[in-house]
């Protein structure tokens, strides 16, 4: 049940888009219809929005600094011609009240029917508006085909390079128009160049920078698209592995780890998951399979005895007393090694330091072993004792600690030889238990600490293979190490014995107490 829990919780975070919207939210139409794309797409569309706007801005300046400089070299060379008074007779054959009606007076005159623009070097569109007593009149120069259009500013007359507007002609056509003074006289002059051209070579720059911005973003999906399905292969993989996994409930399936970026950390992670998920379910697996064989053993004899008495009921052929008292022992023996059992498969399957948990105890190690020492002198009567014991203080949890302590000491009063020694040490926050058994073979020393395992010498032996275990479980939850070894051979002693070293963090003085809450007030 777990297990399957977990997996839900991993597709979901690996499969975002499936996720459903929170209830009682109305999501706009369009964010709706964003979150129902796929990851792959939505990062496809978002580089081909982030590049169409990075195009659009830059088609954009591109447009401006082209149109600022056109305008700027066509105000610079306006800003260079000049025109003198005896371009621009004042005539009636050549004025008008407006350009267009000077342009007429001058087709109409004999002098208009020559051709050309004569202010300046280059061919360009000039006119004169002259202060009559009549009030302006805009003349034009001889040979002029086209005039431009005046606004009340232009009659303004103005001094140094004058200034530049957008106009018209009297045709319609743009122009950029510069009005400044007639040199010799206190006329307006108005010169204009035409922006026709410019204006056709500004839409078609605008033209082509939009079909370049449009190419350009649908080069980007494209790209963005291909580079979105190759990034997101490995999400693909741990997607279908994740999905497999809910599927079938079996942890420990993997993936290729690529590189060293943020997906390849996420593979590492899942595969890390999965194969502790994996890890996980063999030893509860196995420790299901190891407890229950050996729960058979006393329940088969309990078992036997119990229908042994029955069956002397059943009959009325009552066993002899003696038999009767051993059976009963035996049975008051093997529920006795059921409780020890049941407790040590408990004491095993609970977390090792869960959430929530109240802090750990600072506890005097040397007196957790000299009440184990007084409990295994009972057990072991005819043994001699050999303490040295140094205070020392650990953070730990009292019941635990006690009991991996007293864990040791009846591994080593179980494997003494009657009349054997057994030395208990403590020094500096290291406890030895050192004994003069038959000693442990070197293949077996990579097994002590496994759940329900037993030499093949101590298999004849009471007991169930869990007292080491739950000795380096006990060590390891209080930040400590425990090991056991073949201990080195002391003369004279034809046995070598085994010595279980533990160390554990701590202080040969006890921590300050916290004061209590006020005590500073007081």
């Amino acid at each position: 049940m777990g297990i399957e829990t977990v997996m839900t919780e991993v597709q979901a975070t690996a499969d975002p888009d499936q996720q459903e919207p929170t209830a009682g939210r109305r999501p706009h139409h369009w964010a709706g219809w964003f979150t129902r794309m796929t990851l792959r797409g939505r990062l496809s569309l978002l580089t081909a929005a982030a590049v169409a706007v990075s195009i659009f801005i830059c088609a954009c300046t591109c447009w401006f600094v082209v149109d600022g400089q056109l305008n700027k070299q066509i105000q610079n060379t306006l800003g260079n011609l000049t025109a003198h008074a005896g371009q621009f007779p004042v005539t009636t054959g050549n004025c008008g009240d407006t350009a267009a009606a000077a342009l007429s007076n001058l087709n109409a005159s004999p002098a208009g029917a020559s051709s050309g623009k004569t202010v300046g070097p280059a061919l360009f569109d000039a006119e004169v508006i002259a202060l009559t007593i009549e009030g302006p009149k805009v003349c034009l120069p001889t040979g002029a085909t086209v005039g431009i259009n005046t606004v009340p500013s232009d009659w303004i007359p103005t001094n140094g390079p004058g200034t530049f507007r957008r106009g018209t002609y009297t045709n319609g056509e743009p122009a950029i128009v510069r009005v400044t003074t007639l040199q010799g006289t206190d006329y307006p002059l108005l010169i204009a160049y035409p922006l026709k051209e410019v204006d056709h070579s500004l839409q078609y720059l605008a033209i082509v920078l939009f079909c370049v911005a449009a190419i350009g973003a649908l080069g980007a999906a494209g790209i963005g698209l291909a580079v979105a399905r190759a990034a997101l292969k490995p999400v693909d993989q741990l997607t279908d592995a994740v999905e497999q996994i809910a599927r079938t409930q079996e942890p420990g399936t993997t993936i290729k780890v690529h590189g060293k970026d943020e997906i390849a950390r996420l593979s590492e992670s899942f595969n890390s998951m999965s194969t502790a998920l994996a890890s996980s379910r063999d030893r509860q697996s196995q420790l299901i399979a190891d407890a229950g064989h050996e729960l058979r053993t006393p329940l088969t004899s309990l078992r036997t005895n119990v229908d042994l008495l029955v069956r002397s009921e059943e009959t009325g052929r009552a066993l002899p007393e003696e038999t009767r008292s051993r059976m009963m022992r035996n049975m008051k023996a093997q529920m006795v090694e059921l409780s020890t059992l049941i407790g040590d498969l408990l004491e095993l399957s609970r977390p090792t330091r869960p959430k929530g948990s109240k802090p750990l105890e600072v506890l005097a190690l040397h007196d957790i072993a000299a009440r184990a020492l007084d409990r295994a002198r009972l057990r072991g009567p005819g043994l001699v004792f050999n303490v040295d014991l140094h205070p020392w203080y650990v953070r730990a949890d009292a019941h635990t600690m006690e009991r991996a302590v007293i864990n040791l000491l009846d591994n080593a009063v179980k494997f003494s030889p009657p009349g054997g020694a057994i030395e208990v040490s403590l020094r500096f926050g290291t406890l030895t238990v050192r004994d003069h058994g038959p000693g442990i073979p070197a293949e077996d020393l990579p097994h002590v600490f496994d759940r329900f395992w037993r030499s093949p010498s101590a298999r004849q032996m009471p007991g169930s293979g869990l007292g080491l275990a739950i000795v380096a479980q006990t060590i390891r939850d209080a930040g400590g190490e425990v090991s056991l070894a073949a201990a080195a051979p002391r003369p004279r002693r034809a046995t070598r014995g085994a010595l279980a070293t533990v160390r554990l963090p701590g202080a040969p003085t006890p921590p300050p107490s916290t004061p209590p809450l006020g005590a500073e007030l007081d």
